[in-house]
């Protein structure tokens, strides 16, 4: 699978590891509701170029996940900082700048 890598000059696989960790970087910072989305970006430096369809839980099933994982960030990070901001999409934020 990663067989591309053995082709790879030094300064090729020193250029790919820092593309890789700015894409880490980006979603280890995400914060607020970015934490919830599907990242496409992400999955997209990999040099397979798939766009794999996930398979997507019903309404109940996916809420009832979204709980689990709010309550995993209470045990996980129970020193992370806490807001009430509400949900606002990019496109409501663009337009508000």
């Amino acid at each position: 699978m990663d067989e591309d890598l053995q082709h790879m000059s030094r300064l090729e696989l020193i250029d790919e590891v820092k593309k890789l960790r700015q894409g880490i970087r980006q979603h280890r910072d995400s914060s607020l509701h970015e934490l919830c989305w599907h990242h496409p970006a992400l999955w997209g430096l990999l040099p397979e170029k798939t766009d794999p369809i996930p398979v997507v839980p019903e309404w109940p099933e996916f809420m009832n996940g979204c709980v689990k994982y709010r309550q995993s960030l209470d045990e996980q990070a129970p020193k992370a900082r806490r807001t009430d901001q509400p949900y606002t999409t990019a496109r409501q934020r663009n337009c508000e700048e």
